[in-house]
């Protein structure tokens, strides 16, 4: 079955079941970790671009090791070492990407909405690797991959996504694809921090970590996008972790079986403790594990690449 687009920009636009088949095939291509040479033929003399035009380290290198493993050659493009520093701008970095006969896109921008843009003047398959405040699809689905790879069904699992809401993508993706599964989200952080009516996309809101903890399967932590604050909309550092972080004490009162992810990169001290990062409880090295499963799914889905063997 294939997806519904040739693109891959929002998880509104994958059904539940294109969402079913992305996860079974990375699981399909998890296997080719434990071998010793981890590569499979699956998409060889293909051309992939990671047009990574805002920072990145673990989606970019995702990308670009998923697309090795498939035997795909990759290319690396930095906002910084681009055209685009000189003022070109996205639509004649798509047109010369496309006369250079590539064959996907994968592409981070400051912008809302970037990606699809480009999918608009461009053939090749584009996947959204983060687009501004939008959203971040490829990071909901691997999280959803990690979750039901440690818990099994999320129906009726409840999720507390913890922090920077407003300024997150990775909240809206992982919002719309819980929705999906039936999973119960609660949005718990500062009123500074939380937009207002997104309660209409069917999620609970609390302004207590405290007040949600011993209910919860999961807890979603988000760091603070400081860069994307253009007001003080805390009083402090010291003052959201004490109120929001997961500090030891608070990782003590999870009952049995929950467990803990964060996106990354982590401020460690601020939303979450490294006692409680290191511990066994969280799934954070998991999820990097996962990233590279699912982008190499999505990239054969995608691209039509050949039987993996």
């Amino acid at each position: 079955m294939p997806l519904r687009s040739k693109d891959l920009l929002s998880i509104e636009d994958l059904t539940l079941e294109n969402i079913d088949l992305i996860l079974e095939t990375a699981s399909s291509f998890e296997e080719v970790f434990e071998r010793e040479i981890k590569k499979v033929p699956t998409l060889r003399g293909r051309t992939i671009i990671n047009l990574f035009l805002e920072p990145s380290t673990r989606t970019r290198t995702s990308f670009e090791i998923a697309g090795k493993r498939l035997s795909a050659d990759v290319v690396n493009v930095s906002g910084q070492g681009s055209a685009v520093a000189k003022g070109e701008s996205l639509k004649d970095t798509a047109q010369t990407i496309e006369a250079m006969s590539v064959d996907a896109v994968v592409i981070r921008h400051w912008s809302s909405g970037s990606a699809k843009y480009l999918a608009e003047l461009i053939k090749p398959p584009v996947i959204n690797a983060g687009d501004g405040w939008h959203e971040h699809p490829t990071q909901a689905l691997l999280d959803l991959y990690t979750i039901k790879k440690e818990i099994g069904k999320l129906t009726g699992k409840r999720v507390a996504i913890v922090g920077d809401i407003a300024h997150s993508r990775v909240a809206r993706s992982l919002i719309a694809a819980l929705n999906k599964t039936k999973a119960k989200v609660t949005l718990v952080g500062p009123a500074t921090l939380i937009p207002m009516d997104i309660d209409k996309l069917g999620v609970d809101i609390s302004y207590s970590l405290d007040d949600v903890l011993e209910d919860v399967d999961i807890v979603y932590l988000l760091r603070l996008q400081k860069e994307r604050q253009s007001e003080n909309l805390l009083p402090s550092l010291r003052e959201y972790s004490r109120l929001f972080g997961l500090s030891k004490a608070r990782w003590q009162r999870l009952k049995n079986g929950v467990r803990i992810m964060h996106p990354g990169p982590m401020n460690r001290g601020i939303e979450i403790d490294s006692f409680v990062a290191d511990n066994e409880k969280a799934l954070i090295r998991e999820q990097v594990t996962s990233g590279v499963a699912v982008r190499m799914a999505i990239l054969y889905l995608l691209m039509g690449g050949a039987q993996v063997e």
